[in-house]
């Protein structure tokens, strides 16, 4: 599943720049012109990543970092800025705001995406993984296989591609709509209870020999990866 990138940038042509050669290295990609809009997009997707412009009309990029180190679901979010500020004092006040990476302007492409990827696989090792696991439950990516201990387990593809979710994400909650919008996609009309029944069948799949059940139903919530599942 590619890591996918909110980008706030209100400079039309930056924001277009940077959106093409992000999708161009493999992330998926939002865009968002001030922080206003961006918290809009917030609310309907967590990104996996930020990349946060310094200077935005109206609310700073400086105070939207602090609204989303504020923020439950956007606390743990990587963010990395983009400013023209290059001098210490202006890099402390930012690291010491929430950031976690700045770039100061101008860039090259290829510096801004090593900077995504390092700091991605800094706070999200899975993405830098070729093996996902969890628990007694080993996913080889590059194999396309899936393992239970010694034992290969054969998932349909929209199963793996659930899998892979929960195993780059283990212990958060998904809603169904979550899972629907970045497992099956928004451009599909599926039912919620297509979720439900997938969950089902992944689990069947998974819990071979009586094995502890690793998927938590959270009632009014959804579902998650999560070892105390099986306690």
């Amino acid at each position: 599943m590619r890591p996918f990138i909110l980008v706030v940038e209100d400079e039309p042509p930056l924001q277009k720049l940077l959106a093409y050669n992000l999708g161009a290295a493999g992330f998926e990609v939002a865009a968002a012109f001030d922080g206003e809009e961006a918290i809009t997009l917030l609310e309907e997707r967590t990104p996996d990543l930020v990349l946060l412009d310094w200077m935005l009309p109206q609310l700073s990029g400086l105070e939207l970092c602090r609204r989303l180190r504020r923020r439950q679901t956007t606390a743990h979010v990587p963010i990395i800025m983009l400013t023209a500020r290059g001098e210490e004092p202006d890099r402390l006040r930012g690291l010491d705001t929430g950031a976690d990476d700045f770039i100061t302007k101008p860039f090259s492409p290829a510096e801004l995406v090593a900077r995504i990827r390092a700091v991605l696989r800094r706070v999200r090792p899975a993405f830098a993984e070729d093996v996902l696991e969890f628990h007694d439950l080993r996913m080889d990516l590059a194999a396309h296989r899936i393992y239970r201990g010694e034992q290969e387990i054969h998932l349909s593809p929209t199963e793996f591609r659930l899998l892979r979710h929960f195993l780059e994400n283990p212990g958060r909650v998904f809603s169904r709509n979550q899972l629907l919008d970045r497992v099956w996609g928004t451009d599909l009309d599926i039912e919620l209870r297509t979720v439900d029944a997938t969950i089902r069948r992944l689990r069947r799949a998974l819990n071979i020999e009586d094995r502890p059940d690793l998927l938590r139903t959270v009632r009014a919530e959804g579902y998650s990866l999560d070892q105390t599942a099986c306690a």
